[in-house]
């Protein structure tokens, strides 16, 4: 990593991905947008690592955007060469520079899991958003808060909150701002589930999931990434094509030895195809 604001540990195959600007609560300045995109992109090559975690260093996981952002804002309209511009600046991907640092985890082959503590605040929460599974402590504090600041939430939450609760309902929480606990978060699909301690439940899921062949757990991440919100043809003729891809490999042959052998299996790296 060229930066200190986010740090990976990779051990056993999984990432330990950590946000590291604690004194700020890991609010999101321009160097922290692109220290999140180039730790996201850093593992999108990363053949040994089977599972994710991310989670913030210090007292919460992410207030959102640096408020110091803000100021400019408030003088008035802004120009060519402002912080807002350069946010929604493109290149030839869909998603603008505001929106890959949640994006970037919704886009890696493997599973992402987000640990989420202290306050997920705003492009905070669309980042946890972009990860596959949220785990929460209890006592979280978590909001779609643009609103707050006369905004829409423009982080790629198109793409993360359709998957996991009705309309009504984000429609209420984008238009209210409302702070949610870690149980309410769960109880409207915000949060996978609740536990005391996020980060070893999220670690200790990261290991299950280290443990299945790493080629399967990516095709199935890949399968529902894509057939998800596809139309019934396109979502069974991928089932068909990637269970084709995984029959025989090295690593499903070594799921079924490992079985009726009673031992834990060895699977090699996972092999390097384009799916998500």
């Amino acid at each position: 990593m060229s930066s200190d604001l986010v740090t990976i540990d990779i051990k056993n195959s999984i990432a330990d991905v950590r946000l590291n600007r604690e004194e700020k609560y890991n609010a999101l300045s321009q160097d922290m947008f692109d220290a999140i995109i180039e730790a996201g992109q850093a593992l999108a090559s990363a053949d040994d690592v089977s599972a994710v975690v991310l989670s913030g260093n210090g007292r919460g996981f992410c207030a959102g955007l640096d408020m110091a952002s803000f100021a400019s804002m408030s003088d008035g309209p802004r120009n060519p060469s402002s912080h807002a511009d350069s946010l929604l600046a493109k290149d030839n991907r869909p998603e603008n520079r505001a929106q890959r640092p949640a994006m970037v985890w919704k886009q890696l082959p493997m599973p992402v899991i987000g640990s989420l503590h202290g306050v997920v605040f705003g492009g905070g929460c669309q980042i946890a958003l972009g990860t596959d599974i949220r785990i929460a402590a209890p006592d979280i504090k978590m909001s779609i808060m643009e609103i707050k600041w006369g905004l829409v939430p423009d982080m790629s939450i198109t793409q993360t909150l359709r998957d996991i609760m009705p309309m009504d309902v984000a429609k209420e929480l984008t238009f209210t701002g409302r702070i949610l606990n870690g149980e309410q978060a769960k109880e409207v699909g915000l949060v996978t589930r609740v536990a005391d301690d996020p980060f070893a439940e999220a670690m200790a899921l990261a290991e299950e999931i280290a443990g299945k062949n790493p080629d399967a757990v990516r095709a199935g991440k890949a399968l529902y990434e894509q057939a998800w919100h596809a139309d019934a043809r396109t979502g069974l003729e991928l089932e068909a094509a990637l269970q084709a891809e995984l029959i025989g490999t090295a690593n499903q042959i070594e799921a079924v030895k490992a079985n009726f052998e009673k031992r834990a299996p060895s699977f090699q790296p996972a092999s390097r195809t384009e799916r998500v």
